[in-house]
């Protein structure tokens, strides 16, 4: 065990991991050169397009040091906000990080919260400059920003770069040196922590852990203690590119384990796997994830919803932090209300449905989760906008609230406060980390960011702010449901929850929207936006007229009259029947609002 060594690289958005795990695969001869290739770990389409690691990917190094031979398990993170489930189920299975940071862009708001989690899981830290080689480097400045956060020695710092090489021999010492080797006995009970699972269409539901205790054996009899269901162990092994196959797999190592289980109820990431003949006890896994977006998915057919559920299930397994459950819509039929890490997640789950399980779906308007207290003291959690009790039985609506870290260069001081303030943020604090970077605190609602903030800041910084945001609980708020009527019958799909100062606006903005949208029908269409009983905007859609008086041509005007009355009778038993086709683009309107 003394010559294992488990490790994973944490970082920013952008500063490197993925480049940086191909020159460590491919200077060790991990991998061989036909397989290599860019972004070697992303092994999805889509991350590859975005250029962003959306899964931890685990692999096994061999390397050799002073004529000994260590085996490393490097597990790669994400490093979006939203994926920051990930990357501490990876830090679980893991003794020591690295930290990148890159050399022009210096500390950044997610690099603070990742090293944060690595902290509580009292990793070994060993801090990284990469992109040396680059013509914007500021080598000593972003030395002098790790020394103030972790207080290390400035000889501690690894430079290194991951596009041309540099610096890689020294990381690799200085993993072997510097990160601790796990602990465990292999005598004790059997303990392995499962941090993430696939689902294969052949082989069934692919587990992965990191053994604590004890030694896993080719067709042991296993016990999941969450769930104390036993099952046979059918394959064990080690992840290189590829799964290899071993006889046994022991305590300090991260492995695969496959059963043969083909329902993805019975794995729950988080649980340990022990022996069914001398079981172990529970180890400590992760707190349960806390969405902070909710939105509906609809299957497009609705007869092809029982599918939509099945690879809701296999999808979960990959990615742990998707809730989901039932939900009925009027207008869309049976689909699902889940919940997501943040808009980012939202979208990627949209597309991998589309990808991996070719499912069309119609994704509603996204809202955060409310608690509305009504006027007999009863507590509903409104995670929708149907769940919303009448505005005359409610005592007072909570919202939730987030601390806010935005890191920015001085300049754009200015059009931070204004964005953060227009969106009902406080401003608690602003301090400067050098004479060229600043990090301001705010509180603000979740609502207000959860749709087209993090691009806003994006533009108005001209990309050089980064965010990062942790929950701080709920606070009282003004909020009220809008709802948008066509031709007086609501559209529950396009319901939403709202500040009271923000509803005429945006109500107003919306039924613009729609208008542009919407098809033109033979009768007069009315979209209005309410709240409650009163109207606070409408658009009409005016009638297509069909010209019936083409076929007369001269004679008396009293024909064409006639035609005209007789389509005017028409037209207005039109109008009582008319049915409204809302198309797809109308739903995802709504996220695109300015």
């Amino acid at each position: 065990m003394k010559n294992i060594r488990n490790f994973c690289i944490i970082a920013h958005i952008d500063h490197g991991k993925s480049t940086l795990a191909d020159r460590l695969l491919e200077h060790t001869k991990t991998i061989g050169e036909r397989d290599m290739m860019n972004q070697v770990l992303d092994d999805m389409d889509l991350e590859r397009e975005k250029g962003i690691t959306i899964k931890s990917h685990a692999i096994q190094i061999a390397y050799t040091s002073k004529g000994e031979t260590y085996n490393f398990n490097l597990i790669d993170t994400p490093g979006h906000v939203d994926f920051s489930y990930e990357v501490s189920r990876a830090l679980a299975a893991c003794e020591g990080a690295l930290l990148l940071v890159d050399a022009s862009q210096g500390i950044q708001a997610q690099t603070i919260s990742n090293l944060y989690l690595a902290m509580d899981n009292d990793l070994e830290i060993i801090p990284v400059i990469n992109k040396i080689d680059m013509d914007g480097a500021m080598i000593p400045e972003v030395q002098d920003q790790i020394i103030d956060l972790i207080g290390c020695k400035v000889e501690d710092i690894l430079l290194a770069s991951g596009k041309s090489g540099i610096g890689i021999e020294g990381i690799l010492e200085a993993i072997v040196e510097r990160i601790p080797a796990p602990k465990g006995n292999y005598d004790a009970p059997l303990q392995a922590l499962i941090f993430d699972s696939v689902y294969n269409s052949f082989r069934g539901i692919i587990i992965y852990y990191r053994i604590m205790n004890g030694i896993l054996r080719k067709n042991d009899k296993i016990q999941f203690v969450a769930t104390s269901q036993n099952y046979n162990a059918d394959e064990v092994g080690v992840l290189k590119l590829n799964m290899t196959p071993k006889e046994e797999v022991k305590a300090g190592d991260v492995g695969y384990i496959i059963t043969g289980i083909k329902n993805a109820k019975e794995v729950k990431v988080g649980d340990t796997i022990t022996l069914a003949n001398n079981p172990g006890v529970m180890i400590n896994g992760f707190e349960e994830v806390k969405p902070m977006v909710f939105a509906g998915i609809f299957p497009v057919e609705t007869d092809a919803f029982e599918e939509l559920r099945e690879c809701m299930d296999k999808l979960q397994l990959n990615d742990a932090s998707l809730t989901f459950e039932l939900e009925t819509s009027q207008a869309l039929g049976f689909g699902f209300r889940c919940g997501f890490l943040g808009l980012l997640h939202m979208e990627i789950i949209q597309e991998r449905l589309e990808r991996e399980f070719n499912q069309t779906v119609i994704t509603t308007v996204p809202n955060v989760g409310f608690i509305a207290y009504t006027s007999k003291g009863d507590k509903v959690i409104v995670n929708n906008p149907a769940e919303m009790p009448e505005p005359t039985k409610i005592d007072r609506i909570e919202e939730p609230y987030i601390r806010a870290q935005i890191i920015s260069s001085p300049d754009y001081i200015g059009n931070i406060m204004t964005l953060c303030l227009g969106k009902r943020g406080i401003l608690l604090n602003q301090t400067y980390l050098t004479p060229t970077r600043v990090e301001l605190t705010f509180e603000m609602p979740l609502t207000e960011i959860v749709f087209d903030f993090y691009d806003k800041l994006k533009s108005q910084t001209r990309g050089y702010a980064s965010f990062d945001y942790t929950p701080i609980g709920m606070r009282e708020a003004d909020i009220v449901k809008m709802d948008i009527l066509l031709n007086g019958e609501k559209v529950d799909a396009l319901s939403a929850l709202i500040h009271r100062s923000r509803s005429q606006d945006f109500g107003r903005k919306l039924c613009e929207k729609l208008k542009e949208l919407l098809t033109k029908q033979q009768f007069q269409i009315a979209i209005q936006a309410a709240i409650g009983a009163k109207v606070i905007a409408r658009e009409n859609i005016s009638a297509m007229r069909k010209d019936v008086t083409a076929k007369c041509y001269g004679g008396d005007i009293s024909r064409k009259r006639k035609l005209l009355e007789k389509q005017k009778e028409g037209k207005k038993r039109m109008r009582q029947i008319g049915n409204v086709e809302v198309p797809q683009e109308a739903f995802l309107a709504v996220l695109k609002l300015d």
